[in-house]
């Protein structure tokens, strides 16, 4: 959930989309099929590692989803194709310098 906030607070401050209720409409249908995409990982952690190493499958789990928050943020939220004038280089200006984009 985390990532799709992120998105829809990307596209909102790039003026990205044809408006609100379609940007809305996008993120409401890709949340399952990215759930399912951030769960799946867990899941094959779990059955593979989790019954011996819990600190080992629970840190890798955490850095997966990490990692997974900044690729969908930066590759569904800031798009290279959409030339905007609101966001220079495509990067909102609430996202921090120190990540990159």
């Amino acid at each position: 959930m985390v990532s799709i906030v992120l998105v829809g607070r990307a596209w909102a401050a790039c003026g990205i989309g044809s408006g609100t209720a379609a940007n809305t409409m996008t993120l409401l249908f890709l949340a399952p099929l990215i759930g399912l995409a951030a769960a799946v990982p867990w899941v094959i952690l779990y059955s593979t590692l989790g019954r011996r190493h819990r600190g080992g499958t629970l840190a890798v789990g955490l850095l997966f989803t990490l990692w997974f928050i900044w690729f969908l943020v930066t590759w569904l939220g800031m798009p290279n194709d959409y030339p905007t004038p609101l966001c220079p280089g495509n990067v909102p200006p609430w996202w921090p310098g120190s990540i990159p984009a």
